[in-house]
């Protein structure tokens, strides 16, 4: 995996910018928007975070595994809530009835 991504570069930055937004998005972003101008700041130093990560990546750091792990496991967390909300639902909805 390490060599594909080393053969293809803009594969790889496209999907660190990916997998580094997601991450952002799902951890870090707060509830409220930002306003317009703040959001393409943003954008544009994830985008040159990810252009510093590619490099790491290049020089055999595995930063899209770290990342896939780092999604991964936030999905797995997000399932989780899920599950436990149906729980509580279904508990509340039989302690109502008895």
């Amino acid at each position: 995996m390490q060599s594909w991504f080393a053969e293809h570069p803009i594969v790889a930055y496209i999907v660190i910018f990916i997998l580094l937004t997601y991450v952002y998005n799902r951890v870090f972003r707060v509830n409220q928007k930002l306003p317009i101008g703040k959001e393409i700041v943003l954008y544009i130093m994830m985008a040159i975070g990810s252009g510093m990560l590619l490099i790491f990546q290049h020089d055999k750091l595995p930063i899209i595994q770290c990342l896939l792990v780092a999604v991964g496991l936030m999905l797995l967390v997000r399932v989780r809530y899920l599950v436990e909300a149906r729980q509580k639902r279904k508990a509340a909805a039989a302690a109502k009835r008895h």
